[in-house]
């Protein structure tokens, strides 16, 4: 079994080569997914939601790059459309990629994506476009146009190769602001574009933002967020807000975000102090989730968030198997009561899906103990758990040396299987019968001095697992810690998978409460 993170590259052999037939042992029962083959800007109209997502509808592998287009009336079904921008135009000849989607007053949504011009210098050269739908009063809005018009963003100045993925607008006294990602040498750039009408626009004279030594940054997100509550804000509020900006890093395949001040007068933002800005920042999810791209549900007065998890198995076997990646499941995201940091929790809707139900309360976890989850679907289910102990006394002294390394390396190093005092214990997911193969999703404790603690970061003691079938997605501590794991059991599949409480650590653990739901197939997916 494999859990590692997964990466854009292009397979030549591979892109346009079909799927004769589609292998279900790994497919997700209820994450977003096209029916085969390869799998970014959401947006909701005349109360519809709409997925914009990059998709090869050729091959499972990446490349013949389209906008698929999928629309939804709760976020859990979806109904699939046909393609909403293709490679047609000398502006996009060689291929459309990312991009966003903004309601521009009178209700009329435009698109605005990075298109390829020219395949070198690679990966492409790039420009940015438009479209808008053809018929206003269709809230499936089922056909685009591309005007003639296009591209309204070249190059001056910006890496011609490394600049794309423009955000959704935000109005400041009547001016539309975007950015697009970029890079120069190794520093990040988020770029600033300004406009009267979303189709003239102009470059602000300096940079929103920009770091040193993080690499390109792609997908950008910015967006402001409540000080008070948790509703989510449209993209052009100001006031008493904070503002978050999301990069995805190309050299490193994830993401990071700081929480900080937006000084529209100025053109600037700002992170707290409290913000690390490099790699070392806050990251939405602690596995594999990029290309993520957050938007606001006017309909639920909320933000939702949609990430993209790719596969961790090979390009051939994404191509014997006939498909490869799927979204996480829509996130609402706010900000925490400290100001530090988003909260990420699975959207209600989800709940709809539960289906029978186990309740388990004060399960007593001696080390090396073990008790099963039984009466569930193990392979597709939604877990919650809260977990206690008496004491922090056995809590393992802190390695100094640890700081120095990023904490999934300390989650490898000090794993489920390695002793602890406080710790590890949690749940064994997608195992089979006789623990052969399985996931494991825990935390343990460390002791920092005397009457300060650190949990390691591979779970937390309050937490909500999703499972379902190739990936589980974790949230811990009430959604301050997030993990998605892509996952290919050979023998824990469908109903031969099994769920395990645990506890490896010497001091006695209870599971206060363990409530578990097989989950239902949405009745319509793509």
């Amino acid at each position: 079994m494999r859990i590692l993170l997964g990466f854009h590259e292009v397979y030549v052999h591979l892109q346009s080569q079909s799927a004769e037939t589609v292998r279900q042992v790994h497919r997700t029962g209820y994450h977003f997914q096209p029916k085969k083959h390869w799998i970014n800007g959401p947006m909701i109209y005349k109360g519809i939601y709409h997925l914009f997502y990059q998709y090869n509808p050729k091959g499972a592998v990446w490349g013949n790059i389209v906008w698929a287009h999928s629309v939804s009336t709760d976020l859990i079904n979806w109904k699939p459309l046909e393609p909403a921008i293709f490679p047609s135009e000398p502006f996009d000849k060689d291929g459309c990629w990312s991009g966003s989607a903004t309601i521009l007053p009178d209700d009329k949504p435009i698109i605005l994506y990075t298109g390829i011009v020219a395949l070198t210098p690679k990966p492409g050269s790039q420009v940015q476009n438009y479209a808008v739908p053809a018929n206003y009063s269709d809230p499936y809005l089922t056909k685009w146009i591309k005007p003639d018009d296009n591209p309204v963003l070249k190059p001056t100045g910006e890496n011609i190769s490394a600049w794309r993925d423009p955000t959704t607008g935000w109005n400041v006294n009547g001016e539309w602001n975007i950015l697009v990602g970029g890079r120069e040498n190794n520093k990040g750039i988020a770029y600033l574009y300004k406009s009267k009408d979303f189709i003239k626009w102009t470059k602000a004279p300096h940079t929103l933002h920009e770091v040193d030594n993080t690499g390109m940054w792609e997908c950008p997100d910015f967006f402001p967020v409540s000080t008070s509550g948790e509703n989510g804000l449209d993209t052009s509020a100001l006031g008493m807000v904070k503002h978050v900006l999301k990069v995805s890093l190309d050299a490193t395949r994830f993401e990071y975000y700081t929480v900080g001040k937006y000084v529209p007068e100025k053109d600037k933002y700002i992170p707290d102090p409290t913000s690390i800005d490099g790699w070392a920042g806050l990251r939405y999810d602690y596995g594999n989730f990029y290309a993520s791209k957050t938007f606001y549900d006017s309909n639920k007065n909320r933000r939702i968030l949609w990430g993209w998890a790719n596969e961790s198995d090979t390009p051939e076997e994404d191509t014997a198997k006939g498909w490869a990646g799927i979204q996480a499941i829509p996130r609402k995201i706010w900000l925490d009561t400290s100001g530090k940091q988003l909260i990420q929790w699975p959207i209600e809707e989800l709940e709809t899906l539960r289906g029978e139900m186990t309740e388990l309360k004060e399960v007593k976890l001696e080390k090396g103990l073990r008790t099963k989850v039984t009466e569930i679907t193990a392979a597709q289910a939604d877990v919650e758990a809260t977990f206690s102990f008496a004491s922090l006394d056995k809590a393992e002294p802190w390695d100094a040396s640890w700081d120095k390394i990023d904490a999934e390396t300390v989650c490898k190093q000090k794993g489920s299987t390695v002793e602890g005092g406080v710790g590890p214990f949690g749940f064994l997911t997608l195992a089979s019968e006789n623990l052969e193969e399985y996931t494991p999703v825990f935390f343990r404790v460390f002791k920092l001095s005397e009457n300060t603690h650190k949990v390691l970061m591979c779970s937390d003691a309050t937490r909500q697992r999703i499972i379902d079938h190739s990936v589980v997605e974790s949230f811990g501590a009430g959604g301050k810690t997030c993990i998605l794991s892509r996952v290919y059991p050979t023998l824990a599949v469908m109903d031969k998978a099994h769920l395990f409480l645990f506890n490896n650590g010497t001091e006695l653990i209870t599971a206060d409460t363990v409530n578990a739901w097989s989950m239902k197939v949405p009745n319509e997916m793509n």
